[in-house]
C-alpha cells in the first residue's frame, strides 16, 4: 500500500482549490449555455418564420433578389402569413427621412415593395403615395431651408467685412457654411424639420402597420 507523507497531503490539498474553481466555472459556463439553449427553443416558430422574411426584404433591398409577392407564394401554406408579416415589418421599418439620394432610391423601393405585397388596394395606394409626397417634400424643403440661411448668412458676412475694411465683398467668394453660427443654426433648423416630417411619416407607417398586422 502506498502511503502519502504530510508534504504530500499538502501538495494535493494545493492543487484541490485551483482545480474546484476550473470546475465551478465550467459549471456556470455549461449552465450558462443551456439557458441560452432553452431560450431558442422558446422562439414562437411564428416568429422564426417572420425573421425569414425579414432576411427576404434585406435581399431585396440590396438588390440581391426581386419579387416579393412570388417569393410569399413559394413558402409552405402555413408559413406564408407570417413571412409577409415579417417582410411587411422590415420594409415600414426602411422608409425613414432621406439624407441622400442612395437613401431616397432605398425608400421608393421598401415603398413599391409593401405595394406588391398589398395587391390592388386603393387605400394601401393612397398612403403609399402620401409617404412618397412627404418625403419629396422633405428633401425639397431640406434644401430650400438650407439655401436661405445659406444666402441670409453671405449677406451678413459681407456686410461685417464691408464695415471692417470699408470696401464692398463679393458675396460669391464667401462660404458661410464654414461659420460657426451657419453649422448651428443649421443644425437647429434641421433638426425642426426632422422632427416635424418624422411625425408625418410615422402616422402613415402606422397606417401600414395595422394594414399587414
Amino acid at each position: 500500500m502506498v502511503q502519502i507523507g504530510v508534504a504530500g497531503l499538502s501538495f494535493i490539498t494545493t492543487l484541490q482549490g485551483p482545480m474546484a474553481e476550473i470546475r465551478s466555472t465550467m459549471d456556470m459556463v455549461m449552465e450558462r449555455a443551456a439557458r441560452m439553449a432553452s431560450r431558442a427553443e422558446d422562439v414562437p416558430a411564428d416568429q422564426e418564420t417572420e425573421q425569414r422574411g425579414m432576411r427576404l426584404v434585406a435581399e431585396f433591398l440590396d438588390g440581391k433578389i426581386s419579387g416579393l409577392a412570388e417569393l410569399v407564394q413559394q413558402e409552405a401554406p402555413s408559413d406564408q402569413m407570417a413571412v409577409r408579416r415579417g417582410m411587411a415589418k422590415a420594409l415600414i421599418r426602411n422608409i425613414v427621412l432621406p439624407r441622400d439620394e442612395l437613401l431616397m432610391e432605398r425608400n421608393l423601393a421598401a415603398i413599391s415593395g409593401l405595394q406588391a405585397l398589398a395587391g390592388p388596394s386603393g387605400e394601401m395606394d393612397a398612403t403609399c403615395g402620401e409617404l412618397k409626397q412627404i418625403l419629396d417634400q422633405y428633401s425639397q424643403h431640406k434644401d430650400q431651408v438650407k439655401q436661405q440661411l445659406e444666402d441670409a448668412m453671405r449677406a451678413q458676412l459681407a456686410q461685417k467685412l464691408q464695415e471692417q475694411t470699408g470696401e464692398a465683398m463679393n458675396q460669391s467668394a464667401i462660404d458661410p457654411t464654414m461659420h460657426p453660427q451657419f453649422r448651428e443654426e443649421w443644425a437647429r433648423a434641421k433638426s425642426d424639420l426632422n422632427e416635424q416630417y418624422t411625425q408625418a411619416l410615422d402616422q402613415r407607417k402606422e397606417l401600414l402597420q395595422q394594414r399587414f398586422s
